[in-house]
This record gives structure tokens, C-alpha cells and sequence, in this order.
């Protein structure tokens, strides 16, 4: 019995995921637990259908690999095409995404900035820097030598204190 609870486990949406989209669904209306539970049974049960009869038109097929195609005839064959047209948008939408992280994008191109004008305030930062670093550099120069020449003050000042004694 265990064994049959823990395949189920394996076998369903997360309860996070169910939760986060019940809440964006209907975000003003509380649903029971009960309720959500049945969602969740539902839920994983049409994906259990729609999968195996995706999984038959591939074998007619003599395909190894179930495709979007094969998905979009099996909701057919199940009586839900009025659900293709969502399913080809939900599909666009994830191989957009999709083509957007492959192509590595970063919070950079959110920011609407040209890339000529990013490298050119970058540019500028460099500039900055290296001038703030050499101004750093000379102000400790002069503290060196500031510090030279009181060494040899006091060097000449003990000298001549010898001379005298």
C-alpha cells in the first residue's frame, strides 16, 4: 500500500504548483482542501489520458518521440479540440521562452539600453576609476615624500644637535 501512495506521489503535480495556480486563477475565492484535491486528481488524470493517447497515435506512427503534433491529435481524438488553438499559444509561448534562454539573455537586455550605449557608459566607469586610482596613487607619492623629508629634517636637526654637543 505504501508502494501504491508513493507512484501516485511520483505520478501528480507538485501541491506548490496546483496552489500558486488556483491562486492566479481565482485569486479572490478560497477553495478547500478537499477541493484542491480533486483539482489535483483531475489534473494529473487528464495529463494521464492525453499522454497515453498521444503515446498510441505515436506508435501507429511507428515514432519513438511523442511531438507536439501527436499531443494536439490526441486532444482531438479525446473530444477536447476545442482546447488546440490554447495548447498551439501555450506551445509558442514555451519555445519562445525556451529560444530566449538559450540565447542567453540576461537582465542586460530588460533594461531597454543599446549595447553601443552600455559599452560606452562602461567606458566611462573605466575612465573614472583609473583616474581615481592615480589620484590615489599620487596623494600617497606625496605622503611619501612629505614624510622623506621630515625623516631627513630630523636626521639633519640630530646631526647638528651632534655638532654642537
Amino acid at each position: 500500500m505504501a508502494e501504491a501512495n508513493r507512484e501516485d506521489d511520483e505520478l501528480s503535480i507538485p501541491r506548490a504548483a496546483l496552489n500558486k495556480m488556483i491562486k492566479e486563477l481565482i485569486p479572490n475565492i478560497r477553495v478547500a482542501n478537499d477541493a484542491r484535491e480533486l483539482i489535483l486528481n483531475c489534473c494529473t488524470e487528464f495529463i494521464h489520458l492525453v499522454s497515453s493517447e498521444a503515446n498510441e497515435i505515436c506508435n501507429k506512427q511507428q515514432k519513438k518521440t511523442i511531438s507536439p503534433e501527436h499531443v494536439l491529435l490526441a486532444l482531438d481524438s479525446l473530444g477536447f479540440g476545442n482546447y488546440k488553438e490554447d495548447a498551439m499559444s501555450v506551445m509558442q509561448e514555451a519555445k519562445a521562452v525556451a529560444a530566449k534562454k538559450r540565447r542567453g539573455s540576461s537582465r542586460l537586455e530588460n533594461l531597454g539600453i543599446p549595447e553601443e550605449e552600455l559599452l560606452r557608459q562602461q567606458q566611462e566607469l573605466f575612465a573614472k576609476a583609473r583616474q581615481e586610482q592615480a589620484q590615489l596613487e599620487q596623494q600617497q607619492w606625496i605622503q611619501m615624500q612629505q614624510a622623506l623629508q621630515q625623516q631627513q629634517q630630523q636626521m639633519s636637526q640630530n646631526t647638528d644637535d651632534d655638532d654642537y654637543s
